[in-house]
């Protein structure tokens, strides 16, 4: 499997960036709108820049307005409600909540418009599809990382997603499972950073404040709360090496710490992810469409089933020191 990361755009910031390509444009293009929780870290960034890079995007089939959601369900209820209005043809939906993202998808369907979910989950069965990963198994193979490193010895703290969002309940639920391996580890604190380096980086000052060297290992649901852990590590004058650390994601910072032999990740597949959903909102509307995305051929085991199936989930990918090269070469 080659993974296909694109150059982060500037772009990709924007509140309702629309991407149109003008070679071979049709008279009306599929109007396909992506509202996803928040646009300020490297992850999501990757994961709309892929969503512009789209081929059917980049020829003109499909003009594809992404949405900043800013880290609120309600923001992205008005996205929703703004597509409605405005006659777009499919919506893409990475949601904040996973409860309070179900009335959105209800609102789409009410007008007969194809929502298809990817990255994080929504409580919904009205979802055309769901192309994302599975993030219990990250949870788990991340948790697994750590409490290898300890040998299932010491103490450990767990740096939380946004409370209610998929990612958070699904990658604990892997964590809980990974612990549960591991009779004698205790786990010391838990709380949420929202996805936050400064926050994490924050909590993990504070835990090194009540806690000290009793810490042996940092959980942290993804890459950007690892990697404000390990600020915090260093900033209080501790050697990282002394700390199992793990996060997911796979961003670049994460893949330079990985290198450096700071820190474990699990590489999320932005532009699969992202591409793909694109790929079956595409389906949905026209009937005749034949998948664009290199996310079929990159993973053989994952069957297009000619758009008809309601769930695709692309695999993860454990950053090591064999392929981390490779996978920083991509981002260039």
């Amino acid at each position: 499997m080659t993974s296909k990361f694109l150059k982060l755009t500037a772009s990709a910031m924007a509140l309702g960036l629309t991407v149109a390509g003008a070679a071979s444009a049709q008279d009306d293009p599929i109007k396909v709108g992506a509202t996803v929780y928040g646009l300020n870290a490297e992850f999501m960034q990757l994961w709309a820049n892929a969503a512009e890079n789209h081929p059917a995007v980049q020829d003109g089939t499909v003009e594809l307005t992404v949405f900043d959601g800013r880290y609120d369900a309600l923001v992205q209820q008005d996205q929703f409600e703004t597509m409605i209005t405005q006659g777009f043809d499919a919506i893409v939906f990475v949601p904040m909540d996973i409860e309070a993202g179900a009335t959105a998808v209800q609102l789409a369907h009410d007008e007969n418009i194809p929502v298809v979910g990817s990255n994080a989950r929504v409580n919904s069965d009205l979802l055309t599809a769901y192309v994302g990963s599975n993030d219990v198994e990250a949870g788990y193979m991340e948790a697994k990382a750590v409490l290898d490193k300890m040998n299932c010895e010491g103490d450990v703290v767990i740096i939380e997603g946004p409370i209610g969002q998929s990612g958070e309940i699904q990658r604990g639920e892997g964590n809980e499972k990974a612990l549960a391996e591991c009779e004698g580890v205790e786990v010391l604190e838990r709380q949420t950073a929202n996805w936050s380096r400064a926050e994490a980086q924050s909590l993990m000052e504070n835990w090194l404040t009540s806690h000290g060297s009793d810490i042996k290992g940092v959980i942290a649901q993804n890459d950007e709360m690892a990697l404000g852990a390990i600020e915090a590590i260093k900033a209080a004058g501790m050697d990282v090496s002394d700390f199992a650390i793990a996060g997911v994601d796979g961003v670049t910072d994460a893949l330079n710490a990985v290198k450096r032999g700071e820190m474990d990740s699990i590489l999320q597949d932005a532009t699969g992810q992202a591409q793909g959903a694109i790929d079956v909102a595409i389906k949905a509307v026209m009937p005749d469409y034949e998948p664009q995305s290199p996310l079929w051929e990159d993973y053989p085991e994952l069957d297009w089933a000619d758009g008809g199936e309601t769930l695709y989930q692309v695999p993860w990918t454990p950053v090591t020191m064999d392929n981390v090269d490779e996978l920083l070469a991509e981002r260039q």
